[in-house]
């Protein structure tokens, strides 16, 4: 296999914080995958868990492949602080983007910073930032008006927004954005529930919220949910020509939707994160189907990760070897010079991300 990233510093592109507690066993399982494993089954076994057995006793003084118990073990005897920081610094991820929406005990951009030796940006959620501003905000009229003034406050310290609404009901149906009459109807209807403790899932609102996000012109990434990514193109063709990028975020098993999407409007990005975490040992195939559709100016690395600092570590070692694999495999065959695989690697590693969230090279 040939290295074509070895000297290539990572851009997480889009992750969560980590917890700051200790971890039981059914707690760390739990944060392995999504839903519940079948009675007497476990998500270490799973292609995300087994990446995790891999890649990370290693960085805490263990053999790969240690059972379960005795990484858990070896976790807890570290304590969870230390644990983290090893793990983290050795994902070779220099810069954080980190989604601050959901709720928990988790460390803030900070934090996830000081641990992993590295820089950390924050990503406002927007649904997030709408409820707390219907907590505040007496009439339908302040309503709107804190709003418009807390998306323009959080664009310019955030570095992108997120949503994990607009594929369900803020831009898979109607793309344009909502008149004032309707906006104010949907907002009453809204504030009235959210007394209630209801979350904001209004389409009409989500999408006035989306594009009052998009006029900021600040980057917006949108969660695709288990949906097909055509399902934006829509929203993308209304949003084009407006200078503010899109990113199509976690659309495994509709990656190659999302690539294909990337490769038709100029503003629209593909995250190549949890696509290849879940594949794992399969990741270079991913990869490779991905790379058949979108250019490569248009994908970006993240780890998806959320409460493990192994999940860093997993969708870091996982992108490094795909693309070693996928890359690489093209420089021996002659099809790729070196020079050029390296080129590339760097830009879906960490170069495009800098373009589109406006970072500083450090």
């Amino acid at each position: 296999m040939i290295d074509v990233a070895s000297s290539v510093r990572l851009v997480d592109q889009y992750c969560h914080g980590v917890l700051r507690t200790e971890l039981g066993l059914g707690t760390f399982e739990a944060l392995l995958g999504a839903g519940a494993p079948a009675t007497g089954t476990t998500f270490f076994d799973t292609q995300t868990g087994f990446a995790v057995r891999r890649w990370c006793p290693p960085l805490l003084g263990l053999e790969p492949h240690c059972p379960p118990a005795h990484y858990l073990a070896r976790r807890r005897e570290l304590g969870v602080a230390e644990a983290g920081r090893r793990l983290l610094r050795g994902t070779g991820i220099d810069t954080y983007l980190v989604d601050t929406g959901p709720a928990g005990d988790l460390a803030g951009p900070g934090e996830v910073a000081e641990a992993g030796a590295a820089h950390a940006r924050e990503i406002v959620r927007l649904e997030l930032l709408a409820e707390q501003v219907a907590d505040t905000s007496g009439t339908v009229e302040s309503f709107l008006a804190n709003l418009a003034e807390a998306v323009h406050g959080a664009a310019g310290s955030a570095v992108a927004f997120t949503t994990v609404a607009a594929a369900s009901g803020g831009a898979a149906g109607d793309p344009e954005p909502p008149g004032p009459r309707e906006v104010r109807g949907a907002a009453d209807r809204w504030i009235a529930a959210r007394q209630a403790g209801g979350p904001l899932t209004d389409p009409v609102l989500l999408r006035h919220l989306l594009w009052t996000a998009i006029a900021s012109g600040l980057p917006v990434q949108m969660h695709l949910g288990v949906g097909d990514p055509v399902r934006l193109a829509g929203f993308a063709a209304a949003t084009a020509g407006l200078g503010t990028d899109l990113v199509l975020l976690h659309g495994y098993p509709h990656h190659r939707s999302a690539a294909r999407l990337a490769s038709e409007y100029p503003h629209v990005y593909a995250d190549l994160g949890p696509a290849l975490t879940r594949t794992g040992a399969r990741a270079a195939g991913v990869l490779a189907e991905i790379l058949e559709l979108a250019p490569f100016g248009k994908l970006l690395f993240s780890s998806g990760a959320r409460g493990l600092p192994e999940l860093h570590v997993v969708g870091a070692r996982i992108f490094h070897d795909a693309m070693s694999r996928v890359l690489g495999g093209w420089v021996r065959e002659g099809a790729w010079a070196r020079s050029d695989a390296e080129r590339v690697a760097g830009m879906l590693a960490a170069g495009n991300a800098r373009r589109v969230y406006g970072l500083t090279a450090v």
